[in-house]
């Protein structure tokens, strides 16, 4: 069976090149899923989960913005910031939601921070999710 090769990099790390059966993200239009023989694309990423499987193994990444770009069964994510489930601190990811929505809420929507803001909440709300769902088998 055809199997697609995934590299997710950060400007720290390379944090995933392996090969796997299946991926699924957030795209500026919406999520989407990606098998072996997927029609090449390239699209931006929002805040939010990544996830992928293989085997019966599925791996969850908290992932903020970035680009996505499927060429002939290759998958790469060059993303400004990524975190494995296991890597997050909830606490700290809850603060940070907490005052992510604090600054919303005093904050009109026009004001230059406001998008930076919802961006921190998304991101948030992403590692809080991704957390909470660490590998499953």
């Amino acid at each position: 069976m055809d199997r697609l090769h995934l590299e997710i990099i950060t400007p720290d790390r390379v944090m995933v090149s392996e090969d796997v059966d299946t991926v699924e993200a957030s795209g500026a239009l919406g999520e989407f899923g990606i098998l072996p023989g997927h029609i090449n694309f390239l699209t931006s990423i929002v805040p939010g989960e990544i996830h992928y499987t293989s085997g019966n193994k599925t791996r969850h990444i908290a992932a903020s913005v970035g680009f996505a770009e499927v060429v002939e069964n290759k998958v790469t994510f060059l993303m400004e910031t990524a975190e494995f489930a296991e890597e997050i601190d909830v606490a700290r990811a809850t603060r940070a939601r907490e005052k992510a929505e604090t600054a919303l809420k005093d904050l009109s929507f026009d004001h230059t921070d406001y998008k930076l803001q919802e961006l921190a909440l998304l991101r948030a709300i992403a590692r809080i999710s991704a957390a909470s769902k660490k590998m499953s088998l």
